[in-house]
């Protein structure tokens, strides 16, 4: 794709202002990285507070045109219009509730991954709000599209900026902004005010963090990044350190580690699909996941340390102790925090236990791995305290 046929976000120009190097990213003009390095980038955010423009993703709204005024009723009749195609329980979903999930084709392989989430507010329900990745958006809003046929409609809210904000100081920063956001526990979003502006802020992100990602207008999208650089606990971080983060947090990327070979629990996302749902076969590849369960899962995604060399890069491939190929690498790089190489692939189950020995192939030579847990490095999210027995 050429210079001229690629997009910009409502802050293109506040990222070459602070010197950031823009590549080209899923149709976008996009910083990579900022004079300070991918490195510092990646460790400010894991000591301080990042913030990421992620503005190229799909944020969209699904609302029900014949609403009743049994918010329940109205919330449940818009989720029946997605849920065919989705993993997840999304007539489950609270009021204020997030929920990851699964875009699935007929056969159970993962389309996309993509959050949906419930509005807090009674006058709303009846709504969704949907976030899918950047470079699936047009197939994903085109199939949720044709789901909801004449009973809904899908808004596009991708002319707005999404702000990431994350790493453990992320919520005293947006408290002084928004006043309430630090209220926000783990996968809940709520509309909130800015200076009479209509945002969307949620209390998740691509991190591993505890963090925030917000809906802005576009036309207050820079005066915005601007306060929070403001604050000396944030910098801007570039899609370069955003990679590195996931990938010790170990969150899968799709068109990665997942595509539509891939079925969730292949993935290790399991968690994903509604235990429910896919009891009753109303999950899309519902007798795929259910063998599967039974013993005929071949491959699962695991964590990979690298114990020797060079990184191991996307299509790697992983090798035994006899040298035979058992499988490949997905995702792989350096990772800042462990100062060691890590990577994500896909190998049979018996080989998937923490502590296997393995090796990976780099520009020909084998190099000792072992498999790992994932994280590779422990997620901080945000989650409700539990109560005292």
């Amino acid at each position: 794709m050429s210079d001229e046929a690629l997009k910009s976000t409502a802050l293109a120009s506040a990222h070459r202002a602070a010197g950031g190097r823009m590549v080209a990213f899923a149709g976008y003009d996009m910083p990579v990285q900022y004079p300070a390095g991918i490195l510092k980038e990646h460790l400010w955010t894991r000591e301080h507070a990042g913030a990421f423009d992620v503005s190229h993703m799909g944020p969209a709204f699904l609302d029900l045109l014949s609403r009743t005024n049994d918010g329940d009723a109205n919330h449940a009749a818009v989720a029946a219009l997605i849920e065919p195609l989705v993993s997840g329980d999304i007539a489950g979903l609270k009021p204020g509730q997030l929920r990851y999930t699964l875009l699935l084709d007929a056969s159970g392989g993962i389309l996309d991954d993509l959050m949906i989430g419930r509005p807090i507010n009674p006058f709303s329900q009846g709504r969704l709000y949907i976030v899918v990745n950047a470079g699936c958006k047009e197939a994903d809003f085109a199939l949720i599209a044709d789901a909801a046929g004449e009973s809904a409609m899908l808004s596009r809210a991708d002319d707005r900026a999404l702000i990431a904000l994350q790493g453990p100081d992320a919520a005293d920063v947006l408290t002084a902004l928004l006043p309430g956001a630090a209220d926000l526990s783990f996968m809940t979003y709520a509309r909130t005010d800015f200076e009479g502006h209509d945002l969307r802020v949620s209390r998740s992100g691509y991190t591993g963090e505890d963090g925030f990602e917000l809906l802005v207008p576009a036309e207050i999208a820079p005066a915005f990044w601007q306060r929070l650089l403001a604050d000396d606990r944030v910098r801007p971080i570039g899609l370069g350190a955003r990679d590195s983060l996931r990938l010790e947090a170990g969150l899968p990327l799709y068109g990665h580690d997942l595509d539509d070979t891939v079925s969730p629990l292949e993935a290790g996302l399991g968690f994903a699909v509604s235990k429910k749902r896919l009891k009753a076969g109303s999950v899309r590849g519902a007798e795929r996941m259910t063998a599967e369960m039974a013993g005929s899962l071949t491959r699962v995604r695991v964590g990979l340390r690298i114990l020797e060399g060079a990184p191991a890069r996307e299509g790697a491939p992983i090798v035994d102790a006899s040298g035979a190929e058992v499988g490949v690498v997905t995702s792989g790089g350096f990772s800042p925090s462990l100062g060691a190489s890590i990577a994500m692939g896909f190998v049979p189950p018996a080989l998937s236990a923490p502590g296997t020995s393995l090796a990976v192939i780099v520009r020909g030579r084998a190099q000792s791995a072992e498999v790992v847990a994932l994280p590779f490095v422990p997620h901080r999210y945000r989650r409700p305290a539990k109560p005292v027995p």
